[in-house]
């Protein structure tokens, strides 16, 4: 059997599930940018950035690493995996909730499911940080965050559900309200905002 890939090389599939991330429609807070994925992790790789900005501060960022492994892999039981990290600072006494990283994980798989995306075998971390200064840096306020990393097999190549569910995520651990009834997101695709990657602030 031969298989036809496209003008770079890359599989159908592989293809398919590129341009569904990069359809994926994401909440107007979101800015999306594409990256080289990391290499020896499958035979086809890509990465995703996303920041999580309001008036120019950014709230939350993350990164989405789609892994492509034609035929399947044995260890994510499919031909995808996708694989990510999302930060985001938080108000000390939240961090001090034992309950925290339980309810992380559960925003994960609840915005999974509400988007549609069929998916299995989900693993991950859920970490609680908090940091204090000392000496010339004692009059720095404490500072926290929280930090999900995560990985799970897509069952099919079309990732836009799994996308949109990652960024419902990454707004949900920057403390965005629920968008209003009948306002629409984005696609994931267009220009940079001003301000992504700059200072961060704490959830109140």
């Amino acid at each position: 059997m031969v298989v036809r890939t496209g003008p770079e090389g890359e599989p159908p599939d592989f293809r398919q599930a590129l341009a569904s991330v990069r359809s994926a429609r994401l909440r107007p807070e979101v800015t999306l940018d594409e990256t080289p994925g990391p290499s020896r992790l499958a035979a086809y790789t890509a990465a995703f950035l996303a920041d999580v900005c309001v008036d120019t501060v950014e709230l939350a960022s993350g990164r989405l690493v789609v892994l492509h492994e034609p035929g399947g892999h044995e260890a994510w039981s499919g031909e995808f995996r996708l694989v990510t990290y999302v930060r985001a600072a938080l108000e000390p006494e939240m961090v001090a909730d034992a309950l925290l990283p339980s309810v992380g994980w559960t925003w994960l798989l609840e915005a999974l499911d509400a988007h549609g995306a069929a998916y299995g075998f989900p693993s991950g971390t859920v970490t609680r940080v908090i940091s204090e200064s000392f000496g010339s840096m004692a009059d720095e306020p404490p500072a926290a965050e929280i930090e999900v990393r995560a990985s799970w097999t897509a069952l099919e190549p079309d990732l836009a559900a799994h996308t949109e569910g990652w960024g419902e995520l990454l707004c949900h651990i920057a403390g965005l309200p629920p968008l209003p009834e009948g306002v629409a997101a984005i696609s994931a695709r267009g220009p940079r905002r001003a301000g992504a990657g700059g200072p961060r602030t704490r959830r109140r």
